[in-house]
This record gives structure tokens, C-alpha cells and sequence, in this order.
């Protein structure tokens, strides 16, 4: 099994790093060709607008929404904004979720934080929780349509969503030694 990462801007090293882990070849993707094969694509954690104007720069806006339509993609952190159909200003997204997101909901990077949540759907996830990493994340304001939240905070704010075989996580799986994240997406990505 391959799945690509979006490589033209952020954390795609770590994702191709954990992807190995669980036994699943990594692809970088750069330019439309790359999209043929790959069961499932990554669009990792980085700068939002900075990925955006990069994937229309490489004429990958329109060859994304295909392949969104037909595969797995999972969204982390600035991904999850690109996935979104509303992120509450103007740039770039591939508005294939029905969610609508806040960049850099809980401040600067100085107010980056980890927690512990509780992730039933994950296996191991009723006794193991989730350990997640939030870096200048945003937060998944709503859901709508067909898409559903999987992970709230205590304080009930969204910060995990699926549709269909679509995935947005606001915070960082990549960043951590837990790899149920991706082991899930790969299932999403069969």
C-alpha cells in the first residue's frame, strides 16, 4: 500500500517517518502525476495560506478535489483548514468537508499545548487515551452535512473530524510516538 504526503510545505518528514512505522510506503507528492497509484493522501501540518498558494502554484488544486472525491485524505492542522469548506477569510481550500474551521484558535505558538483525550474509535482507545499535540492549531467550529466530530476537547470544541473517507485533526499525529492515527487513516485509505 502507498499513500502520499503533500510535500510542499510542513511536517512531511515526520508523517513519512510514521507511515513507515505501521508498514505503509510513503509517496511524496509534488505535482499532479504524483496522485496515480496511491490509495490515500496526507496533507500535513504547516502554514495554511503558504500550502495553498504552493498547490496552485503546481497546478495541484483541481487534481486534489478529484482525488479527494474518489480517495482517503486526512488533513492535520493546516491541512485540516485546507480540507475545510470555510476557514472565515480568504485563501485557498479545497473545500471538500463540510466543516468550518478557525485558524490559530488558541493563540500564538507560545500558547501551544498537549492533552490527553479520549479516542474510543482508535483501537487500544477505551483504555489508552489519545496523546494530542497542538501547535498554533486551528479549531473545527462546526460539522455539517455528513460529516461527524470524533474528538472534542473537555470544553466540548472540535478538533477531530471525519466524512466519509475524509479526515481533519487539528492537532499534529506525526508529532508524537503513537501511531493510531495513522494505522486509522490507512484503514480509511483501503
Amino acid at each position: 500500500m502507498e499513500i502520499g504526503v503533500l510535500a510542499l510545505q510542513g511536517d512531511v518528514i515526520e508523517h513519512c517517518r510514521m507511515l513507515e512505522e505501521i508498514g505503509v510506503t510513503p509517496r511524496l507528492v509534488k505535482l499532479p502525476g504524483h496522485l496515480e497509484g496511491i490509495q490515500g493522501l496526507i496533507i500535513p501540518g504547516g502554514e495554511s495560506t503558504t500550502i495553498g498558494k504552493l498547490i496552485v502554484a503546481f497546478d495541484l488544486l483541481e487534481p486534489l478535489r478529484t482525488f479527494g472525491h474518489e480517495h482517503a485524505i486526512w488533513g492535520t492542522c493546516a491541512g485540516a483548514i485546507l480540507l475545510s469548506k470555510d476557514a472565515q477569510r480568504e485563501q485557498t481550500l479545497l473545500g471538500l468537508m463540510d466543516i468550518n474551521v478557525e485558524r490559530n484558535a488558541f493563540g500564538r505558538q507560545v500558547d501551544s499545548f498537549e492533552i490527553d483525550l479520549e479516542a474510543p474509535f482508535l483501537k487500544e482507545g477505551q483504555e489508552c487515551p489519545y496523546h494530542a499535540v497542538f501547535i498554533r492549531a486551528p479549531i473545527i467550529k462546526s460539522v455539517s452535512g455528513s460529516a461527524e466530530a470524533l474528538l472534542t476537547l473537555p470544553d466540548g470544541r472540535i478538533v477531530a473530524a471525519r466524512q466519509g473517507r475524509l479526515l481533519a485533526t487539528a492537532f499534529h499525529p506525526e508529532l508524537t510516538s503513537d501511531a493510531r492515527f495513522h494505522q486509522y487513516f490507512m484503514e480509511l485509505s483501503l
